[in-house]
């Protein structure tokens, strides 16, 4: 597929996506008078959820989520719009309804515009927040770990609370490969402006260095939480990334006659740390609608001109680029050859 053609399909699913937009705020604004006048009451449906589970078949999640949307324009019909034009999201209408009144309403309405589901319940739980929620760490013993594993011990500061085994089927999957852009493993619930809860799937050797960590901390921090141990092994990596990117107070000044050595594999201190404000550690690569692809995963330097063709250790030779997006400047200017044939022998050199 050339540029043109991928452009031409570009544009072809931009139209199709809006057809689906508006498509979505008729159904909605038809669901909603019909959800008024209670039709699916005399149709024989108990409510309009077992309405359009049972009668349009939909499942319980699109079924939730569209019969919110319809409460919500029966109360608000100029929430219609935004849905119709792609501003608001159908996953995030179910917080927006939690917190959407006729006085706030053109105040709050166009902070969950162009927002995730996520996004949207950390404003629903800034703008009415959980009266006093509990504070507790609790840790659920998988069925594959021994009863007798002992959880860390209890301190004043966090109580511990061990649950029964959940039942599970036995059966494993094969190991599937590491994606390029891996989903977040954290399950987060917005409580207020100020605090979150984490759930967080971990093994019993994370539980063995997490207690060893927090004994480690004892003298400096005594009685330290989750929370607290957690922060200063944060700390640790991001002060570590921080230096490899040149990031510090006071970095090492470049050496002399740095920039005159073409292909140099050695980037300075003060030149890492420059490219990295400049770029704000964002990809710069040039995207065909304009803009740049601005991702912050797996960013890294990339020499403008290649190493092997003279580049030179230098700002404006210098960017960052996402992994992905290296990868591909490296094949238009080497080919896919070269580049498969190099990935080969990185890949063997890592293995021996």
């Amino acid at each position: 597929m050339d540029t043109t053609e991928s452009r031409n399909f570009a544009d072809r699913l931009a139209e199709l996506l809006r057809d689906e937009q508006h498509a979505m705020a008729d159904f909605l604004v038809a669901l909603a008078a019909f959800d008024q006048r209670r039709g699916w009451i005399l149709l024989g449906h108990a409510s309009l959820f077992a309405f359009l589970t049972q009668r349009l078949g939909l499942s319980k999640a699109a079924a939730f989520f569209r019969m919110k949307a319809a409460e919500l324009i029966q109360r608000h019909p100029d929430v219609a719009e935004p849905l119709r034009d792609g501003r608001l999201c159908l996953t995030t209408v179910a917080s927006l309804a939690r917190v959407l009144t006729p006085q706030n309403e053109a105040e709050v309405l166009p902070r969950f515009f162009h927002r995730s589901k996520q996004e949207a319940k950390a404003i629903a739980a800034e703008l009415l927040p959980v009266a006093s929620p509990p504070r507790r760490t609790v840790i659920t013993a998988p069925a594959s770990i021994p009863p007798n594993v002992a959880a860390p011990a209890e301190t004043q500061s966090q109580r511990v609370f061990l649950d029964e085994p959940e039942s599970t089927s036995g059966a494993t999957s094969a190991p599937q490969p590491f994606p390029v852009n891996p989903a977040p493993v954290l399950r987060v619930e917005p409580l207020s402006a100020s605090e979150r809860r984490v759930h967080l799937t971990v093994s019993p050797a994370f539980l063995e260095k997490l207690e060893e960590a927090r004994l480690a901390l004892s003298h400096s921090m005594p009685g330290a939480t989750v929370e607290d141990v957690l922060s200063a092994g944060l700390d640790l990596i991001i002060d570590r990334d921080r230096k490899r990117k040149g990031l510090v107070e006071k970095p090492r000044p470049a050496p002399p006659d740095a920039s005159a050595e073409p292909g140099a594999t050695y980037i300075p201190a003060a030149v890492r740390r420059e490219v990295w404000q400049r770029d704000q550690g964002r990809c710069q690569w040039k995207l065909a609608s304009g803009g740049i692809c601005g991702s912050r995963l797996r960013a890294e330097l990339d020499h403008v001109n290649l190493k092997c063709r003279g580049a030179k250790p230098i700002a404006s030779e210098l960017r960052v680029l996402c992994r992905a997006h290296n990868d591909l400047a490296a094949r238009q200017a080497l080919g896919d050859a070269v580049m498969d044939r190099y990935k080969r022998k990185r890949t063997a050199a890592r293995r021996t």
